[in-house]
């Protein structure tokens, strides 16, 4: 089905503004304001300049078939499938957990608003304590709402996620800037304009510099986007990801700034905690805990189908090596998706040319993922650490390593054999992937080496 291009802002926007929306107040905590806003700049220039290449890259697929990620791993070597599969296992695996410290965090709030609503006293705290256990309330939220979701071979029952999502973020937004202009009931901590005060408490801004990259992330949609686009040339596809991107940051500076400036160094990891309880909040965090809720099954079908693209990898390559063959692992033929929900990365396995795997095995997976997930999210309270482990690790090889490096290694490869002069637009677009490439890597590197050295909030 085609689509026009305001669908695909819509998509990407919708992609890139999930969950991470809660965490961009704290990720300007160790920045200070100024220094925060310019990362933020940075940080989207490069995702845009990532999903430019997107763009660019696509005429390197046969016209016959829709560009995918996969597609492009089989044009310069099918052996990197299995990266690319282990980058969105990660990412999807890490968004997941962090959905379920959200219900951790949101969950008790809103049960002792409506346990406590008219009641003064304190008389009954101990008979409603057991309600307010975030443990608790994350497993019942996983055994009877999560879990069944996320064992449905289809995903066509969540379509109004999208919505959902939309709306939430939106009222978040409102919600933030209206205690800024009202922070009478808050506790405000010092706001730093340039960079703030070191002591031995403090934090390196690598820790949290991965939070806004996870922020953009929104290039596994952008295929699934291009393919469904009935103009597939550059002038008008790049007007999606450039419209996209610019919203997105005007949303994360309204929240980011104006979260900041109303608790200053007080911030948390999660910002709709730190607001008092009113029918309003309540409202907020009902939204922001529909919204992940029925947002983690979008993270367990592509994960999944990346866990199994892998032992299908590695079984291929054992065969190869007994059989003393080098055929290698084929990627999926097309892993578009028609109707892109958040994060479902294209990669519904279900109708794919691999071997159809048995049911059991489907099962057995996705109750790995479901257990792992829970036993990290009730170990781990900081929202802030999952989202930059994630963003350091998945987000940067989705946003900028491998379109970097599948813009390096496909621009301007028809002008190889050739005495065609290179057109330098060209030559940009190739060595902007290069850079994109390296400054992945480094982001990855620096990042994961601050939040396991340095540390980072547990909040």
């Amino acid at each position: 089905m085609r689509s026009n291009p305001r669908s695909g802002v819509l998509t990407l926007l919708h992609t890139a503004c999930g969950a991470g929306v809660l965490a961009m107040p704290f990720a300007f905590k160790p920045f200070g304001l100024m220094p925060a806003l310019i990362t933020l700049t940075f940080c989207g220039i490069c995702s845009l300049c990532g999903l430019l290449l997107q763009t660019r890259i696509v005429k390197y697929v046969p016209k016959s078939e829709n560009a995918s990620f996969a597609k492009l791993t089989q044009l310069i070597n099918p052996s990197l499938s299995i990266l690319f599969d282990f980058a969105i296992a990660v990412k999807c695996f890490g968004v997941g957990v962090s959905y379920l410290i959200i219900v951790g965090d949101l969950m008790p709030q809103i049960m002792s608003s409506i346990l406590y609503r008219n009641d003064d006293s304190t008389g009954d705290s101990q008979e409603h304590h057991k309600f307010l256990d975030r443990r608790l309330c994350i497993s019942l939220v996983m055994m009877f709402v999560i879990a069944p979701l996320c064992f449905k071979k289809s995903l066509n029952s969540l379509r109004h996620a999208s919505m959902i999502a939309i709306v939430s973020v939106a009222y978040l937004c409102g919600l933030i800037i209206f205690h800024f202009l009202d922070r009478s009931q808050l506790e405000r901590g010092q706001v730093y304009f340039m960079t703030p005060h070191q002591d031995a408490q403090s934090h390196s801004p690598l820790t949290t510099l991965p939070i806004f990259v996870f922020a953009y992330t929104c290039h596994h949609n952008m295929f699934s986007v291009i393919n469904e686009q009935a103009d597939k040339s550059f002038k008008i596809l790049r007007k999606i990801p450039i419209l996209a991107i610019s919203l997105a940051y005007v949303l994360y500076v309204v929240i980011g700034g104006t979260g900041y400036m109303t608790f200053g160094d007080n911030i948390v990891g999660n910002i709709i905690t730190l607001y008092p309880n009113s029918i309003y909040t309540t409202i907020g965090r009902l939204a922001m805990l529909l919204l992940v809720t029925l947002a983690f099954p979008l993270q367990c079908h592509p994960c999944r189908s990346s866990i199994k693209n892998m032992i299908v990898f590695i079984e291929n390559l054992r065969k190869d090596k007994m059989d003393g063959s080098t055929t290698g692992f084929i990627p999926l033929d097309d892993l578009s998706s028609e109707d892109p929900q958040e994060e479902v990365v294209q990669r519904n396995n279900e109708q794919s040319n691999l071997p159809v795997e048995s049911s059991r095995q489907t099962n057995v997976i996705t109750l790995c993922i479901l257990i792992f997930s829970y036993l990290l999210a009730i170990s781990i309270t900081s929202l802030a650490k999952v989202l930059a482990i994630v963003g350091a690790t998945g987000s940067t090889s989705i946003s900028f390593i491998l379109p970097g490096l599948f813009g390096y290694k496909l621009i301007g490869s028809e002008f190889t054999n050739s005495n065609d002069r290179v057109p330098t637009s060209v030559k940009i677009f190739k060595y902007l992937g290069l850079f994109l490439f390296i400054w992945g890597i480094a982001v990855m590197v620096a990042s994961l080496f601050a939040t396991a050295f340095l540390g980072s909030s547990s909040h």
